[in-house]
């Protein structure tokens, strides 16, 4: 039977699991950088159990979309379009088609703007908090913490 910090930490993997499936069912994986640097730190205790969802970079404009009024860098924008791959058409180059991406951006935001997305909140769900409080047991559940990244709570 495993006990609770097994179960928790279980659950954390799986959270994490669900997380990089969503992120390629929303078609938003292109380097892999961000699968590969989502982490997290369980840090348990007699009375307590935490785990930190650490390393969201670029979390925030997957979440919450980029608004208009400031150029993305180009070369940011240059390395997406190889990484995805997308191939350029009627003859553009990839430096011509980063720069016309990143004005667009500038312009209008990137589509995921204002709306986001539910990257986050389909995965990290009050359900799934319950879940995870109940299998770990009433022992540890007033002492429940899941901390996320405040950029990655829409507002």
């Amino acid at each position: 039977m495993m006990n609770p910090e097994e179960i928790f930490r279980e659950e954390i993997q799986l959270l994490k699991e669900e997380l990089i499936a969503k992120h390629k069912a929303l078609g938003m994986e292109a380097s892999g950088k961000w699968i590969k640097a989502l982490d997290s730190i369980i840090e348990t205790t007699e009375n307590n159990l935490n785990a930190v969802l650490k390393n969201f970079a670029y979390t925030e404009q997957l979440t919450q979309g980029r608004e208009p009024g400031t150029f993305p860098p180009v070369g940011a924008i240059k390395q997406w379009i190889i990484d995805k791959p997308i191939t350029p058409k009627d003859n553009i180059s990839i430096d011509s088609l980063a720069w016309a991406i990143s004005t667009k951006i500038f312009r209008e935001g990137t589509d995921y703007y204002p709306d986001g997305t539910d990257l986050i909140d389909s995965v990290i769900t009050p359900e799934r908090i319950k879940k995870i409080i109940d299998r770990v047991g009433s022992i540890f559940l007033n002492n429940f913490e899941l901390e996320i990244n405040e950029q990655l709570k829409r507002g």
